[in-house]
């Protein structure tokens, strides 16, 4: 499929630093945004590339509590410093940097700016891989995120008219923010597949976790043993997803694509590939066409490894949004590009070889047994029995 898509970018969204050592290095958009130049894929016909418009107060505070707005804006001040643990700044994860306001309001202005585009009409997919900062809450940062850009980008759309909004997020760590800020509104449905909070931050993600209120069965956890490969990975995708989509009936689709699921991250324990992370992306895309003539917003996440995996991953997406796909080798400019940014060696592949195809799924949940089974089939059991018959589905 090839689609008219609007990329917000510039080189402005790399233009912040967390300090040494921290692992969200800009980085890694850098050689992502140039691995996709290289082969082509943002030069493709019906590609739009648009610069990124600053959030203002008000639509920050859609999501956002006002004080803690105005805490962001002056947190480098040292007069301020004595109330950033109430705002939860000041540890290794969410440091306070300079310019922190202005940057994180570009990322969420971009995020906004992609769905205001699928939205009006103006393209059919709208992509910021700066974004999906999923974990900050209303009144404090966490996670690494400081203003929470999906959310900022579905509350825009709820106000715009749209009336449901399917909210899609492939991290490996549970969409916290996102489900917080729409936990009793059936408006959205919030769809998480991570790694159980067992074994990972925030943890959180819980099958029980389903909403509340008028939003009760409109949140959809998947906690995913450690260890998960593609293949299983997969599984519990194609178990829960399309037919939670299916049944809601989405106008758009916002999905977060952090590609830190992959075997290489340094900070989670999945197995998944490239390939797999490409089959989801396709899955997605797919459901977008299927269910809402397309609009699809497509946003960036975690994914700690800003060689191997990140500029493959998330060039895989753009190609995926654009019906670009590539394979082969990587490119030798930017094999010789990355090896100038980052130290390492530079993957020779744009892909890992893996299938990227899931093991089989049969209905009802309860009949499979295949080699995969046992704890990712609980797994997949608790999060069907917990919101499917919401939805008038069967468990």
């Amino acid at each position: 499929m090839s689609d008219s898509t609007l990329v917000v970018w510039d080189e402005v969204l790399t233009d912040y630093d967390h300090g040494p050592g921290h692992p969200l290095r800009p980085v890694r958009l850098d050689l992502t945004i140039a691995l996709a130049r290289s082969l082509g894929v943002l030069q493709r016909p019906g590609v739009t590339i648009a610069a990124p418009q600053a959030a203002a107060d008000d639509v920050l505070e859609l999501v956002h509590d006002p004080a803690y707005v105005g805490f962001v804006k002056v947190a480098p001040d040292e007069v301020m410093s004595r109330l950033a643990l109430r705002y939860g700044f000041g540890n290794g994860d969410n440091p306070v940097f300079e310019r922190m306001h202005e940057t994180s309001a570009l990322v969420t202005g971009a995020s906004v700016q992609a769905a205001a585009a699928v939205w009006s009409g103006r393209a059919q997919h709208g992509v910021n891989l700066s974004g999906g900062l999923h974990h900050a809450m209303r009144d404090r940062a966490s996670g690494f995120c400081v203003y929470d850009d999906p959310a900022v980008a579905i509350a825009w759309l709820l106000g715009a008219g749209a009336q449901r909004v399917a909210y899609v997020d492939v991290d490996v760590h549970h969409g916290d923010g996102v489900q917080a800020a729409f936990y009793d509104d059936p408006r959205v449905l919030t769809v998480s597949l991570h790694e159980s909070g067992r074994t990972l931050f925030p943890g959180t993600g819980w099958p029980d976790e389903i909403g509340s209120g008028a939003g009760t069965g409109f949140a959809a956890n998947v906690a995913l043993p450690a260890g998960t490969d593609d293949g299983r990975w997969l599984r519990a995708y194609d178990a829960v997803v399309p037919e939670l989509l299916r049944a809601f009936r989405p106008q758009v689709i916002v999905s977060q694509l952090g590609c830190d699921t992959h075997r290489l991250d340094p900070l989670a324990h999945l197995n998944c590939t490239v390939d797999g992370q490409r089959a989801a992306y396709a899955r997605m895309h797919q459901l977008a066409h299927e269910l809402c003539d397309g609009r699809w917003v497509v946003l960036g996440g975690g994914g700690y490894d800003p060689l191997a995996v990140v500029p493959r991953a998330w060039t895989h997406a753009l190609a995926e949004v654009t019906g670009a796909r590539v394979d082969g080798t990587v490119p030798e400019e930017w094999r010789d590009y990355a090896t100038q940014r980052v130290d390492g060696t530079p993957p020779d592949s744009l892909t890992d070889g893996a299938s990227g195809s899931a093991s089989p799924v049969d209905a009802p949940a309860r009949a499979w047994d295949g080699p995969d089974g046992g704890a990712l089939d609980r797994a997949i059991q608790a999060s069907r029995d917990a919101v499917f018959g919401h939805h008038d589905l069967v468990a």
